[in-house]
């Protein structure tokens, strides 16, 4: 059995992450690891990943600590707190994101991350 769990080094943070059963999840854990620069956008970083998944399940609003994948963009997402496109203390995302995970620790401490920090994705076996 393959295992849903991966970690996400991102200088200072290191946290583990649960996938879901997806489609999109299991097509990111089939091209893990993978490295890009953070770009950050209110209180989520995204990246671009060598991934092409269509739209599955879409949220247009997600929880604080939810993974996302974001169609247009091919992009992976963390999000760790509001967007310059949230009405109050909602988390909403440029446009509507495949849910593909969530963190296991505190996802406000990626407010440490800097623009252009290189971020890692790897599979994780405990």
């Amino acid at each position: 059995m393959c295992s849903n769990k991966i970690k996400i080094y991102a200088n200072p943070v290191v946290m583990e992450a649960e996938l879901n059963d997806s489609r999109t999840a299991q097509m990111l854990r089939d091209v893990l690891p993978v490295e890009a620069q953070a770009n950050i956008w209110g209180d989520e970083i995204y990246f671009s990943i060598p991934l092409n998944a269509d739209v599955e399940n879409p949220q247009e609003v997600v929880e604080l600590g939810d993974l996302g994948y974001w169609p247009p963009g091919a992009a992976f997402c963390i999000f760790f707190g509001p967007t310059p496109m949230s009405i109050a203390d909602e988390i909403r995302p440029a446009s509507a994101i495949n849910v593909i995970g969530r963190l296991s620790g505190d996802a406000k401490a990626f407010k440490q991350v800097k623009s252009g920090t290189t971020v890692r994705i790897e599979k994780y076996f405990e």
